[in-house]
């Protein structure tokens, strides 16, 4: 059986991890030991944020509706009962869209609301 020599893989191996960790400050970009560390790291703050993004997303869409709810003398939590008691099904992202770019047609949707 013939030997295998790892050496172009080990290269391989390394290329990726730098160029994963590129743009890192101090060692972490070209000491493989830091950078392995660095990346994963990196990876697990990556993960954790995108499910972070969502919450942080939703979270300033009640402020946005809640704001321009108040505009027309309603408080959010009622304009909401009073969107699932008239049937309306347009999700918080959909109306605080309304409501920043198209505030006639929100005005419309509140007074159906009201």
């Amino acid at each position: 059986m013939s030997r295998v020599k790892r050496a172009v893989s080990h290269v391989k191996k390394r290329r990726t991890l730098r160029k994963l960790a590129k743009g890192y400050k101090w060692g972490r970009k070209n000491t493989i030991r830091l950078a392995k560390t660095a990346v994963k790291k990196a990876g697990q703050h990556a993960y954790v944020d995108r499910k972070r993004k969502k919450r942080v997303n939703r979270a300033l869409w009640l402020v946005k509706l809640n704001a321009a709810v108040r505009e027309h003398g309603l408080s959010y939590s009622k304009f909401i009962a009073g969107l699932k008691k008239n049937k309306i099904e347009l999700d918080r992202k959909v109306l605080a869209e309304l409501a920043e770019k198209n505030p006639k047609v929100f005005a419309k949707i509140v007074e159906k609301v009201k």
